[in-house]
């Protein structure tokens, strides 16, 4: 047999297709795959092996290299292998711990967020610096909150994103807007347990007003807009922080105080560990004065005025939308936010402005719908911080279905009727009973 190397341009052009259906088998064929997910590697034409340097890890939002341990990054969706890996997580328990350090997640929705979880991961990282002498991480939770499978499986999912202590106060005197109450309950928490650092998310959603009443309550100079720690000797508490200043134009560098606000992506999540979430009381009773702010509760805003960047809920039309005036009815009964794909919005059915994705705008949406998107690599990277993305779309096999929690084939003019009627059976039903 010679031993010339012949190239095979149309496998050598599937293999650089992403999108092409035959791609991953070719690419099965000339390589290896040694992360579990999509293909780092591979033999080349000349018999050179071949890295993707954009395979493994990918930049942010807001500039920081994350590693997508999920198989998300790369449209895969999270199946029994993840699974797996969840339950074969070591168990941690610290039962004399030398320090604590307390997070006050936003609990958004009565689940921990995105950015709840990346804050846990800092926490995890400040506690575990010295292997002798480990921290304990301690979560201070308001309202109700719900695990990811159910009520029966909070603490496992509290324990999962690295919490080694719960404080969990219910109680409808924090519940709404009640800072002054939240405030009085984080001072019983310091007089009691004297954490080390303070850690609260640096959002508009609670923890960056509440974060900042507490730094004044202590007489602290709290570090806001923290996106990087790092260990040093030289600092009088052993850390060193990276902070946003300017309106973002230029970094900061002070040490780590007491009490800091995190953005989003100040560090990994947990992912290798299970902790204990053991419950705990406070001894000392918390002040339940009058509070001189009174929520009145929620007001009903348009979903068309939320801002994409803002929104939880939102329905997104591609190319596969062919009647957009039903696409626009099913939204407004539906609740959502509509969005659209860079295909949609340069033919002319959306505005620029509500276009998702790496040219457009980056969402964090807790519920996602693709209608008719086929997924470009673009609108993946803007919807990747999303919490759930369902897709319906012809396809069964484009990026977006691998990408999506739930995938709904079939036509999307159907569907959206069908789940308009459903939404609206419900409500007359509810309004008959009432």
């Amino acid at each position: 047999m010679s031993e010339i190397i012949r190239r095979d341009p149309r496998r050598e052009w599937i293999a650089r297709n992403r999108l092409h259906p035959d791609n991953a088998a070719v690419l099965a064929a000339l390589g290896v795959n040694r992360g579990g997910g999509a293909v780092s590697e591979w033999m080349g034409p000349n018999g050179v092996v071949r890295k993707d340097p954009r395979a493994i890890g990918f930049i942010g939002p807001n500039g920081v290299k994350r590693i997508d341990r999920s198989g998300l990054q790369q449209g895969g969706q999270a199946t029994a292998t993840t699974t797996a890996a969840r339950d074969s997580r070591r168990t941690v328990t610290i039962d004399q711990p030398a320090f604590l350090v307390a997070v006050v997640p936003d609990l958004t929705g009565g689940r921990l967020s995105g950015h709840d979880k990346d804050l846990l991961g800092l926490a995890r990282r400040v506690a575990d610096a010295d292997a002798e002498q480990p921290g304990a991480v301690v979560a201070i939770l308001f309202g109700e909150y719900k695990g990811e499978g159910g009520g029966e499986l909070k603490e496992q999912t509290l324990g999962e994103a690295g919490i080694d202590r719960v404080v969990h106060l219910d109680d409808e005197f924090y519940a709404g807007f009640a800072p002054e109450a939240r405030l009085a309950a984080l001072s019983a928490v310091e007089r009691e347990m004297t954490p080390r650092f303070w850690l609260f998310p640096d959002s508009p959603l609670g923890g960056a007003d509440l974060g900042r009443r507490l730094a004044l309550r202590l007489g602290e100079r709290a570090a806001t807009g923290v996106w990087q720690v790092e260990a040093d000797n030289e600092a009088s508490l052993g850390w060193r922080c990276t902070a946003r200043g300017a309106a973002g134009s230029l970094d900061i560098q002070r040490p780590l105080p007491r009490v800091a606000l995190a953005l989003a992506e100040c560090a990994e999540p947990v992912d290798e560990t299970r902790h204990a979430a053991e419950h705990l009381t406070l001894a000392a009773s918390i002040p339940t004065t009058l509070s001189r702010i009174e929520d009145l509760g929620q007001v009903a805003v348009d979903p068309a005025g939320v801002a994409l960047a803002e929104a939880e809920f939102i329905l997104s039309g591609g190319n596969g939308v062919k009647q957009w005036d039903a696409f626009h009815h099913a939204a407004k009964v539906l609740g959502a936010t509509e969005g659209a794909s860079r295909v949609a919005v340069d033919d002319g059915f959306m505005a620029r402005d509500r276009q998702v994705g790496a040219t457009g705008t980056w969402v964090t949406a807790r519920v996602y719908m693709a209608v008719g998107i086929s997924g470009a690599i673009q609108h993946l990277q803007g919807i990747q911080r999303c919490d759930k993305v369902v897709a319906i779309n012809l396809d069964p096999g484009c990026d977006i279905i691998k990408r999506a929690d739930l995938a709904v084939i079939g036509d999307s003019t159907q569907i959206l009727a069908a789940l308009v009627a459903m939404v609206e059976q419900q409500r007359g039903g509810q309004r008959d009973a009432a």
